[in-house]
């Protein structure tokens, strides 16, 4: 497959809440192509996954 065709897996993938699927395809298509907009596609979702807002955890 072509950096293009992982990138667009990645973005069904992310549709469908499937986060793991999603960035496991955002890296393959950043191994083919490094200027592959799954760069920013995997960025985005990181900050997402990393997100933490501690007032949602305080009692």
């Amino acid at each position: 497959m072509s950096s293009e065709e992982y990138y667009q897996q990645g973005n069904a993938y992310r549709k469908q809440g499937n986060w793991q699927e999603a960035l496991n395809n955002y890296i393959r298509a950043i191994e083919l192509d490094a200027d592959s907009p799954a760069v920013h596609a995997k960025q985005m979702l990181d900050d997402i996954l990393g997100y933490y807002n501690k007032d949602c955890y305080n009692p």
